[in-house]
Parts: C-alpha cells; structure tokens; sequence
C-alpha cells in the first residue's frame, strides 16, 4: 500500500487501524513528485503551503457539517437537536456530529504548519524579513489549531516539528504547557508579520488578536490589554456607516450591511482583522461547496410537519421564502435565550429593542412565518403552532432566526439554498474590544470594561452599561449578541471556564474542573433544552460537567502503543491517565 513517507500524528493514528494486519505502509517509498523534498525548494513552494494553511481556515465555515457550528451546538446559546444527549458522545461515537473528527483533522492542520517550520531553513532565503514573515505565518496557523485543541479537549499531545516515519510514542502535554508555548510563538509572529495582508492572509493584527485570547487563557490580562490596544490602535476602526454591496437599500441597516460575505474583504469594510475567502467565480478546487448557515441554523420551516388548521402540510420548499431562508435543518437549534431573553435590557424586550442586531428587519420571527402551499386552505396565514402534531416540533419546525447573519443567496442557479460561497469573518475588531473589556473585568477595572463594551453596543444602537453592570456573564452575553456563528463559542466559554478554575473565582478550581466548572453551569442556567429534557430522535436532553471537554478519539489513544494519550475525566479509559508533560522539547 502506497503511503507519503510524511505522515501526521492523525494519518499514523488512522492507518493504524485501519491496517493493522499489513505493516507495509511502514516502509520508505520512493520520492513522489510532491514530496516535501521536491516542493519545498523555494518561497514558491513555501507560499503554496501557506495557502493550504488559510484552506483549513475556510475549511471550519464551510461544508454540510462545518466544524464552526459544533461550537455552538455545544453552548448555552444552541443545542444539537439530533444529539441531545452527550453521553451519546464517547471515545468511540460521534452520533451525527464532527466532535471526535475535528481532533484528527486540526491536527492535519497542524501537520501542515509543522512541514514549514521544519524545512524553514532548507532553502537560501533572500532576506531575513522575507524568511522570518512565512516562518511568522506558520506560527501563528499552529498556534491557532492548538488554542482550539486546548479549548475543547484540554491536554493534548504538542507536536512540534514535521513527523518523518511512523511515530507510535506520543505524550500528552499540560494545557498550560501549550498555551505558553504558542505564545511564545505568537510574540514572535507579532513581529514578523506585516502591518496588513491580502485577503485571507495573517496579518499584525491577527496575531495580536490571537495573542490576546492566549494571554487572557494565561491569567496574564495587563498582556492580553497591551496586545489587544495594539490592534485597537493600528490599521481597523469600527464600522459606523452603512457600506457596500446593499448600502442603497433603505430597508436595511448596518448591521445587515456587516454581515453580508461580499462585504468582508472590501476595503471599506476597516472592521475585518481576518475573514476567510470563498468565492463562487473561483476555480472549482478553490471554492468549497458553500457556508451552509441557511441549513444548519435555521429551522425546518418548511417540512411537511408544519401543519396547517386542516392538518395538512402547509409549506412547501419552493417560492421566495424557500429562497431567503433556506433548505433549514435546525442541526444548530437557538435557544431561546438566544432568539429572546439575552436582548432584554433595562425594561426593553427582544421586540422594542434599539439593537440593531435584534432589529425586526433583520430577524425573521414565529409571527413572520406564513403558510407557502398553495393548495393549504391557510395559504398566507401566519403560521399556527398550535396545529402542530407535537409540540416538541416547534424545536426544530418553527423559531426565530437572525436572517441578517444566515442568509447567504445561492450563485449556482441549480443548487438548493443551503447557504451559498461567501467570504466569512474569523476576527474581527469588534471582538477585540469585548476581549479587551475581559481583560480589564478580571482586573476589577470595571469602568474601562465598560467604555469597551460600550464602543460595540453604541455602534449596534444598543443602550450603553455601567461600570457596576460589567460581569462575566454580561461579557459573554455581548460576545452573543455581536459574534453568533463567528466566534468558536464552546472555546472560548471553556477558556473562560479555566481561567476562573485557576483563579478560584466563583466556586470554582482546578482540581475538581471536570465535576463543577463555569461552562455547564452557563449551559443548564441558560439552554433551557437541558432544564426541559427534550426528547427528540430518541435522545433525551442530558449534559454533565465533564462535558465541558469533548473526548480525544480512542482509535488514537488505542493505536499509540508506546506512549499515553490522556482521555479526558468522565469519559472510557481515563482511569489509564498519567500526569501530561510540562516540558516541551
């Protein structure tokens, strides 16, 4: 069997078991023509990688299962409809979701990285600044699959070099092991990259994002301010006025205009620090098969299940409502403190609200539901939940849905509305500003936090807060409400989960993480999937703390025959634990 003489921390694990019997695969074949040692041979070939680098990126909005939305299938802000039930979730099932997959394919990513930086030197390069700015590049792609590993499944193993040969001893590193060493690698890449890049590409102020969120999972805030101010003030600002593509439609505002994908690699937009790139007109094998938010997000409103008052279907998938919300699926349902409760602020509710980000024009609501079969004695009637079979079909059938960020028109003319090629934001400088306001919060400097906050809920035409108003759970309610189905939620509640774990804040610590921590106490006070037992597809709504991390795939643990990979607590074979690595070689 042929295999590439450089094989990844994943491909060993996967051939592994999948070739257990024949251990051919283990001898040295002769140089391909894309082999490293004949691709590697000048920047070309370096540059080439690193375009492979910004794919992956792409690679986590896109697809009919992108990893992005497995962040907030596992949040207080949505649930996994077809996989309530997260004891379903084990070492050795997925059950319809990617959670066991994205460990195999971020380091695939990482595999990638580590080719670079290993053959960095194997070429003449014609100046340092030209050499330390791809090296800078690869740092940073490395770092920011490991800040998501140590984010979702806590200790992991660090590799930190291109795997030449099968490799069966592989260790598990401390988490804050890791974090100290991407930013270290951060800090580096902080200076070596430039000042702005071309669409897609890593810039200054992508790493000084990055490094941001790295230095706060650390515990270092005056850091994480520093850097954070380094990307405030550079080359960004806000974006206050309506711009680009639908600018001239009066029946929009900012805020739809943020969100359309045409809009994020504009130059007008001075608001994008880095958005991955997808474009329909691209060549085949560089456009993905589309971002898919119309169909994970959104409910299945048009199912046959939605009845009318004869108790006949009253939808249908054809017409302009099938092409503005889509072939929805409901595989990410939002909660109801999402579509409801989390913009209700002094006295305002989720229908009077000034927020631009709940504006009724850029939401479509239950009411706003209409009966589209033209044969339903109900056509054109608002849709009536009450006529539903079941009521639990309103979990899945009918809810509001934020069409300003999901919607994305199809530009294949025969394709179903999933959510067509678009561009997608991965950091943005309004982001910036919450991590700052975080920053100065652990810090008790609440009024700063404030004037932060304030800068991002003042351009949405929110109401502004207090310095007395500023909590944790505020801060993570703005990252809601200004960065759903952008941010990777589930990390960045569990890096928040770890940091007031180590700081002893709120009841919490370290030594008993997987049995009380910040993240399923946000889940059970706020999915109120979980407070309800939902019962749907034979799962019935459960979580427990050490869900908190998702569990590393046993085929890797299995098939490392002379090292040990940790699982994680609550999970099959974690009793095999030993302690992880604090030193990385």
């Amino acid at each position: 069997m042929k295999r590439l003489i450089t094989i990844s921390f994943s491909i060993v694990i996967l051939l592994l078991t999948q070739t257990s019997c024949d251990k051919d695969w283990l001898k040295p074949e002769p140089l391909s023509f894309f082999s490293p040692e004949n691709v590697y041979t000048d920047k070309a070939g370096f540059e080439s990688l690193l375009i492979t680098m910004r794919k992956d990126i792409k690679n986590e909005n896109t697809s009919a299962m992108p990893n992005l939305t497995m962040e907030f299938a596992a949040s207080d802000l949505a649930s996994p409809w077809s996989q309530l039930d997260f004891y379903n979730l084990t070492p050795n099932t997925d059950q319809y979701y990617r959670f066991l997959a994205m460990f195999t394919v971020w380091y695939s990513s990482i595999k990638n990285a580590n080719v670079l930086i290993t053959r960095i030197d194997d070429i003449e390069w014609a100046s340092e600044q030209e050499r330390n700015a791809i090296l800078a590049e690869a740092y940073w792609h490395r770092a920011y699959w490991y800040y998501r590993l140590v984010n979702s499944y806590g200790d992991v193993p660090f590799i930190s070099q291109e795997i030449q040969g099968a490799k069966l001893d592989f260790q598990t590193h401390s988490r804050w092991t890791i974090l100290n060493k991407i930013q270290s690698d951060l800090e580096y890449a902080a200076q070596w990259l430039p000042v702005t890049a071309k669409a897609g590409a890593i810039s200054q102020g992508a790493a000084n994002h990055l490094l941001t969120k790295v230095y706060l999972a650390n515990t270092e805030y005056d850091k994480a301010i520093e850097a954070a101010t380094k990307v405030i003030t550079g080359p960004y600002a806000l974006m206050t006025q309506r711009f680009g593509v639908d600018a001239a439609k009066a029946g929009r505002n900012l805020m739809w205009d943020l969100h359309r994908p045409k809009n994020f690699n504009t130059a007008q937009n001075t608001e994008t620090i880095l958005a991955s790139v997808d474009r329909f007109e691209a060549p085949p094998g560089a456009r993905s098969v589309g971002l898919y938010t119309m169909r994970m997000y959104n409910c299945q409103w048009f199912q046959p299940q939605v009845l009318d008052s004869q108790g006949k279907p009253g939808m249908t998938a054809s017409g302009p409502m099938y092409d503005s919300l889509g072939r929805g699926n409901a595989n990410i349902r939002l909660t109801g403190y999402y579509q409801y409760d989390i913009w209700s602020y002094k006295g305002a509710t989720w229908k009077n609200t000034t927020d631009l980000r709940r504006a009724d024009i850029n939401w479509v609501d239950k009411h706003e539901l209409r009966y589209n079969n033209p044969v339903s004695v109900d056509f054109g009637k608002v849709v009536n939940t009450a006529y539903l079979a079941a009521q639990v079909d309103t979990f899945k059938h009918v809810y509001a849905m934020p069409h300003y960020i999901m919607y994305v028109p199809q530009d294949d003319p025969k394709a179903q509305p999933m959510g067509g090629n678009g561009d997608w934001y991965v950091f943005r400088l309004a982001e910036t500003y919450l991590l700052r306001a975080e920053a100065y919060y652990w810090k008790n400097q609440f009024a700063l936090a404030a004037d932060d906050i304030n800068k991002v809920r003042t351009r949405a035409n929110a109401l502004p807060i207090s310095a007395g108003e500023v909590t944790i759970d505020f801060i993570m309610n703005e990252r809601g409400r200004e960065l759903f189905a952008e941010e990777p939620r589930h990390s960045e509640l569990v890096r928040v989960s770890y940091i007031m774990a180590k700081s002893n804040l709120g009841g919490y610590s370290l030594s008993n993480f997987s049995e009380k921590n910040f993240f399923f106490d946000r889940v059970m006070k706020y999915n109120n999937t979980y407070e309800k037992k939902i019962q749907l597809l034979g799962n019935t709504a459960n979580m427990a703390p050490f869900h908190v991390l998702w569990p590393v795939p046993s085929l890797v643990i299995t098939a490392n025959t002379k090292g040990v990979i940790n699982q994680n607590v609550g999970y099959d074979g974690a009793d095999k634990n030993v302690a992880p690595l604090t030193v990385i070689e």
